[in-house]
């Protein structure tokens, strides 16, 4: 069994899980100094494999789905991390929240719908594909589901659950973002490409080809003020690929740690975030349209690979747990993870990072 450190946010910790080789040692180029840092961690259990998280601001709640035989979504307090309930036998692997019609949706085969309020399971909707992320576009009320496989996308009327209709975005994509006035952008992460898509028509426009500065694209985050969007790559090295949003020119590229997943950006502070699945969360700051830096490198717990942004409180959301030693020969995870044994029961857990 690995030592646990869970809940114990000390320099011991981060040498311990460092002499075991699972931690990132981020190159000296890379801070690691800086003012964020791990407030709360909140060992809440629970069974089940874990993917996305997402948080609901408005209603303060944190969701989180779990996957497996005793599947579920569970729901969080978004200021204490204290548990609000779940979504009962629903195993997904991503949700969301249409804050407006207060209806929640989970990636599961079929679709699932359940009211936001009582947690109660509305219907199901029949989709193609295999779903997977997840996001809601306030443009115009709709759930845009990814798959790794045809369709790429289908979209979903948040306010009744219907299909709207599905589109081909030349290839598996990865996250996805709105900018709220009508243009998606998706991270196409086997053809190393953004794709961008009106909304309105569901039509792709244009791809943005990213493939000279890398490849195995994830994470995706989106500046609406400046309009530029960060990509992310884990190919040949990991980097973020930093771009004008309206023509796809390349701004810079910068390091950032192993594994990323997941990216958010807070508008609040001008900083681009990576959570790492080698336990870090990069900071990028935006001091200029055209001037950017990787602020910090923060050490987490290896396994945290997703996130979730408050722009109340401006504190990001993460989670990971303990596993038992992989078995000898054991073959890599999915994305060149690590391999790993099973979960150790209870060990699950919830990171609240921000500022000192």
């Amino acid at each position: 069994m690995r030592p646990s450190c869970l809940g114990i946010a000390t320099v011991a910790c981060v040498i311990t899980f460092a002499s075991m080789g699972v931690l990132s040692r981020p190159p000296a180029a890379r801070p690691a100094a800086g003012p964020y840092k791990i407030l709360k961690t909140a060992r809440v259990g629970g069974e089940g494999g874990f993917d996305y998280i997402f948080a609901d601001v408005p209603a303060r709640r944190l969701y989180i789905p779990r996957n497996g035989p005793m599947g579920q979504v569970m729901v969080f307090n978004l200021d204490t991390l204290e548990p609000a309930g779940s979504v009962a036998n629903v195993s997904s692997g991503g949700t969301t929240v249409d804050p407006k019609s207060h209806h929640g949706f989970s990636t599961t085969k079929p679709m699932t719908m359940w009211d936001a309020n009582t947690l109660q399971v509305i219907k199901t909707i029949d989709v193609d594909g295999r779903p997977d992320g997840i996001i809601f576009d306030p443009f115009n009320e709709r759930v845009w589901v990814l798959s790794h496989m045809p369709p790429y996308a289908t979209v979903i009327d948040g306010k009744d659950g219907t299909v709207v209709g599905t589109l081909d975005l030349g290839g598996a994509p990865e996250q996805a973002v709105s900018d709220g006035k009508g243009t998606v952008y998706v991270n196409i992460s086997d053809k190393a490409t953004i794709a961008v898509v009106d909304a309105k028509t569901m039509t792709v426009t244009t791809h943005y080809d990213m493939s000279s500065k890398g490849m195995g694209g994830s994470g995706l985050a989106f500046d609406a003020k400046n309009h530029i969007l960060f990509a992310y790559y884990r190919m040949p090295s990991p980097t973020v690929v930093i771009l004008n949003a309206d023509n796809g020119n390349i701004i810079t590229t910068l390091p950032t740690g192993v594994g990323v997943d997941t990216v958010a950006f807070n508008p609040a502070t001008m900083e681009a975030i990576s959570t790492e699945n080698a336990g870090s969360i990069t900071f990028i700051k935006e001091s200029s349209p055209t001037s950017f830096a990787v602020e910090q490198v923060l050490q987490t717990i290896p396994g945290a690979k997703t996130v979730a942004l408050d722009t109340k409180t401006n504190h990001l959301l993460t989670m990971t747990a303990e596993f038992e030693p992989a078995a000898p020969n054991a073959p890599p995870g999915p994305a060149g993870r690590p391999a790993r044994g099973p979960m150790v029961p209870g060990s699950f857990s919830i990171l609240m990072v921000g500022r000192e």
